[in-house]
């Protein structure tokens, strides 16, 4: 699995394609399976993500029961289950939220300190400071991170001092079996955050949110059963959006999550895009790559996972393109790889300025993590050349049978050994 490569060359797509679900929902309703006794039921399932199967693995080993079909799983447990996570494989950050849902649940949790794309300085300080608060106590052990509490956990008023998905996302798991009340301060709202508590208050939960201000969370004892439906992932949206706009084709997207990027649609028409909408169906028509000058930041602006694909949007269009980053500067480590391919790229503090190119050639590339492997894969396809992609499972832990929907839309895509 790990030592396969993507082979892409110059295409241009025709057809139709349908965004999955989302990663960046469903490894958060799958580490939230920990809370019930009770069976979890997912459709939109994204299955052939390596993310979730390493998820589903790590759930088999604690104990779960996984049973899936094509895009449905069924999440159920006959017993107890462990909540000690000796995992010795691939880890991935979101065991830091089955170290919440578990102290939260069972009153223990041990898991292997976190793991996934490196994009710079991400701690884990922020997730200690919420367990903390709800009154675990937690500890390093080793390579593991441990956390335990004497009964149930205690509602409180949580202040995060940064908007973190993660932070937000943690506190929401261990507050809602907690006792008493829980206001999370400064969350992240972000359409993710929306798809975990509409999972947990169809199961029971009694969660609300006030824009940005807080969310409030009332403790509940148990969860019940619960069937649903995972969001579309909206990063997949734009990739194929942007994707289509560099090769000149016209594709239909279905599914496609309009209401979860209205401020990347509105940089991306004024540079050029042209994008029809039909029902919850996008139209791309053949349309330009213009310099764009963007800045990361919180939902519902551009974030940091979308800055590799404007990257590449960026690569075609005629003149220099200038985005910041300030949360994950060390993200730009791709801009080496792009430079691999006759593209200018310069690196400036927090500043990354990519300047088009009419003559990208093929080359042999690395996928540092996955945004920047969708990023070179889709540079390869307005490439002269064969463009080889190693360390190509990056890609496939976040979109869902990708080289089987390249080829739908006739891409010159293969994978090999």
């Amino acid at each position: 699995m790990y030592d396969k490569k993507i082979v892409v060359e110059k295409s241009k797509l025709e057809g139709t394609v349908k965004v999955s679900g989302a990663k960046n929902s469903v490894l958060r309703l799958l580490a939230a399976s920990i809370l019930f006794d009770k069976e979890v039921n997912l459709t939109n399932y994204p299955s052939s993500l390596l993310d979730v199967q390493i998820h589903e693995d790590m759930l088999r080993y604690l104990g779960k029961q996984i049973t899936v079909q094509g895009e449905h799983v069924v999440i159920s447990q006959q017993k107890d289950i462990s909540t000690n996570l000796e995992w010795h494989d691939r880890s991935i950050r979101n065991t830091l939220l089955i170290l919440g849902a578990a102290v939260t649940k069972y009153g223990y949790g041990r898991v292997p300190l976190p793991g996934g794309c490196k994009l710079g300085e991400r701690k884990y300080d922020i997730h200690v400071h919420v367990l903390e608060s709800l009154g675990a106590k937690v500890y390093e052990d080793g390579e593991y991170l441990v956390a335990e509490s004497n009964g149930r956990l205690k509602g409180c008023d949580i202040y995060l001092r940064m908007r973190s998905t993660g932070a937000t996302e943690n506190a929401i798991l261990a507050g809602c079996l907690a006792d008493g009340i829980t206001n999370i301060y400064n969350p992240h709202i972000r359409p993710e955050i929306i798809d975990l508590i509409n999972f947990l208050n169809s199961a029971g939960a009694d969660i609300k949110h006030f824009g940005q201000e807080r969310i409030e969370i009332k403790g509940v004892t148990s969860l019940g059963a619960v069937r649903h439906n995972v969001m579309p992932d909206n990063m997949e949206a734009l990739t194929w959006l942007i994707l289509a706009t560099m090769t000149k084709s016209e594709i239909k997207i279905e599914n496609f999550p309009f209401k979860d990027l209205e401020i990347p649609l509105i940089h991306l028409r004024e540079s050029g895009v042209n994008l029809y909408r039909c029902g919850d169906n996008a139209i791309v028509a053949k349309g330009n790559c213009y310099p764009v000058e963007i800045s990361t930041g919180p939902y519902p602006g551009i974030n940091s996972d979308m800055q590799p694909l404007f990257a590449a949007f960026a690569s075609v269009s005629k003149g220099t393109s200038h985005i910041i980053d300030l949360r994950f500067p060390g993200r730009y480590a791709y801009g080496d790889e792009m430079q691999k391919m006759n593209i200018k790229t310069t690196i400036n503090g927090d500043l990354f300025a990519v300047t088009g190119s009419t003559n990208i050639q093929g080359s042999t590339v690395k996928a540092h993590d996955l945004r920047a492997g969708i990023a070179l894969l889709m540079l390869g396809m307005v490439a002269e050349g064969k463009t080889v992609i190693t360390d190509s499972w990056q890609i496939k832990r976040g979109y869902n049978k990708i080289v089987e929907k390249l080829l739908a839309l006739g891409a010159n895509v293969k994978e090999i050994d």
